[in-house]
């Protein structure tokens, strides 16, 4: 049974298009920090284990949170590697991973692009659609990105 949510199906086809985007770019991200977390080399080793560790929790939730909410809007979420690397704004690069310094940088920028991107994109789910509620969901994963990119650029040498 579809959801009758007050806003037109093709407005919800157009916010479900933009929120799996936002999961596929969360999906890559988090498997980075994955990387990152894995792999990172040097004397503060423990200390950034341990911080890639919450934030790979903390895009987890993230990520079941938006298809969640895609579902909750009766649309389905994107769920293959194939689907995500289709529609994220995300690279795959390349790290040394015994110069913790290139990683953060890496992340702090990716963090960042995903605040950039929802910021863009909260005009028009508010105003455009007119689905204040995702704009919200949005806003508050934003600023947990905001969050995020403080925390790594702080632990930067």
């Amino acid at each position: 049974m579809k959801p009758v949510l007050g806003i037109p199906d093709q407005d919800l086809q157009e916010i479900t298009m933009l929120l799996n985007t936002l999961l596929a770019d969360e999906y890559f991200l988090y498997t980075k920090t994955r990387n990152a977390h894995w792999n990172v080399e040097g004397p503060n080793f423990y200390e950034l284990h341990k911080l890639f560790d919450t934030q790979i929790h903390e895009l987890d939730e993230i990520i079941d949170d938006i298809a969640e909410r895609v579902r909750s809007l009766g649309h389905f979420a994107l769920g293959s590697l194939k689907d995500f690397q289709s529609v994220t704004h995300m690279t795959e690069d390349n790290h040394s991973f015994d110069k913790a310094n290139s990683i953060i940088h890496t992340l702090v920028n990716d963090h960042e692009i995903i605040v950039r991107i929802i910021r863009n994109d909260i005009v028009p789910i508010s105003e455009k659609y007119k689905d204040l509620g995702t704009a919200d969901f949005v806003t508050g994963i934003m600023e947990q990105h905001e969050k995020i990119a403080w925390m790594l650029r702080s632990s930067l040498d």
